[in-house]
Parts: C-alpha cells; structure tokens; sequence
C-alpha cells in the first residue's frame, strides 16, 4: 500500500470529532480504533439489537461500518475544509457474523484530487478465531465545505 501525505496536519483530531457527531455510528455503538494517514478502523461489539432474524449481525450494520471505515479513511486525507461523501458502495458478504467483536478496516488504494477508491474488509474476532466477513470497494468523493 502506497503511504499517503496528509492535506491537514490536525486530521486525527478532525476525524475523532466528526465521528464522535455521528449519531448513527454512536447509537450502534461503533469505536474508532485507528486513525492513521488512509486508515481507519472501527470495532463494534455484538449486541442482540444488532442481529437480524436468525442472530447474526444484519447485513446493514456490517456495511454502515464498513462505509464508514472507508469515508473517514479517506477524511485523513482531506483538506482542512473538505468533507466526504460516499459515491458508490459494493460490498461482498463472506460469512455471516455471529456474536465476536466486528473490525472494520478502510484502506484508501487511490487517493484523488475529488474522488478517492477505498478498500474495505471486515472480521469478525471470536476468543478463538478471526474470520473476514465482507469485503469491499468503496469510491469517496470530496466535498469543499461540508465538515
């Protein structure tokens, strides 16, 4: 993976805050865990509100925080003020995630002046086993003024 330069010297700071502002992430109870230039990842720990039907966690919360990953991953790399927007979001699911603690990793592969390709994957860790859940690919555009 290329290492990425930083448009805003203050961008861990920058991403901590909006993601703390972001109530859907907050009410799921996603945590960021790394904030590195192109590089975001967000664990969220299994909770029955979480599942669907069958008691694996639904296919719309293992994506939100894959996005997520993605667009702040992305975020490190804006300009003080310039915000992101996902674009286009294709995701694989693997294997369903059952009752460990999700990852979630986004990983900027080519960062552009407007839009940026992000990869995404998330596991699922167990006391006794990692298993990947979901991968993806996920395009972020910039946007000047939206914080």
């Amino acid at each position: 993976m290329d290492a990425f330069e930083p448009r805003d010297a203050d961008f861990r700071r920058r991403v901590t805050k909006s993601f703390d502002l972001q109530p859907f992430a907050n009410h799921i109870g996603g945590t960021l865990e790394r904030v590195d230039p192109g590089e975001v990842d967000i664990a969220l720990k299994y909770k029955p509100e979480l599942a669907q039907q069958h008691g694996y966690v639904h296919g719309g919360v293992i994506t939100s925080i894959a996005d997520a990953a993605a667009g702040y991953a992305a975020m490190t790399l804006a300009a003080p003020s310039v915000g992101v927007l996902t674009t286009e979001l294709k995701v694989n699911f693997l294997r369903p995630a059952g009752k460990g603690v999700l990852l979630a990793k986004g990983r900027v592969i080519k960062a552009g002046r407007t839009l940026n390709i992000v990869q995404t994957d998330v596991t699922e860790m167990t006391d006794d086993k990692t298993v990947h859940v979901l991968t993806g690919l996920v395009t972020i555009m910039f946007v000047e003024g939206l914080e």
